[in-house]
Formats: structure tokens, sequence, C-alpha cells
């Protein structure tokens, strides 16, 4: 398993927009996506930054995402973000939301 992380400065006041966004818009986008397994987003207790981490079944899907898909998304949050947002990704070694075979992460 392989997971994108996106970190993002929120507008003043928009959290509640934001969290509205990624349910009805950013969400059934990324359900859309090959391989695209989970969505779990954070935001901060100050509502300035939120943090969303997709889950994909593997680095390629979750590549032809960022280089079709992504663009998107960050469209459809403009009016709720500001700046650029921080952009990384990672192997999933463990979770306990998700059954990872430890040969995949090897």
């Amino acid at each position: 398993m392989f997971t994108r992380y996106v970190i993002v400065k929120l507008k003043a006041k928009t959290a509640p927009e934001f969290t509205r966004l990624m349910e009805r818009e950013v969400i059934p986008m990324l359900r859309k996506q090959k391989g695209f397994l989970d969505e779990i987003t954070f935001i901060s207790p100050d509502l300035t930054e939120a943090v969303g981490n997709s889950y994909w079944e593997t680095k390629a899907d979750a590549e032809a995402y960022n280089r079709t898909g992504y663009a998107e998304v960050m469209r459809c949050l403009a009016t709720v973000v500001v700046g650029t947002p921080t952009v990384g990704t990672a192997n999933v070694s463990n979770s306990t939301f998700h059954k990872i075979a430890a040969a995949q992460t090897a």
C-alpha cells in the first residue's frame, strides 16, 4: 500500500467549507480513481491547516492520480486554500485500518 499526504493552509474561517468540499466533491472524485483505497483528513486545532492522507493500492496508482486528478481536486479547493500545498509520499508499513501483508512493504 502507498500513501500520499497533502498539507494545505486554510483561508480564515473556511474549515467548515473545506470539510464540506472534501465530503461532497473531493472524496467522490477520489473514489473514481484506479487503486484508491481511503482518505483520512485532519484539521489543526486552530483551524488554519489541513492534512489529507490518501491511500492507494500501488505507487503507480498514486502517481497516475497525481498526473491526472490532483489538479482537479486543487481547483475544487481553491476557495478555501491559500498558498502552495506540500505534497509527500510513502510506503505504508503498518496500519490498524487496513490489512497489509509484510511482503508488500518489503
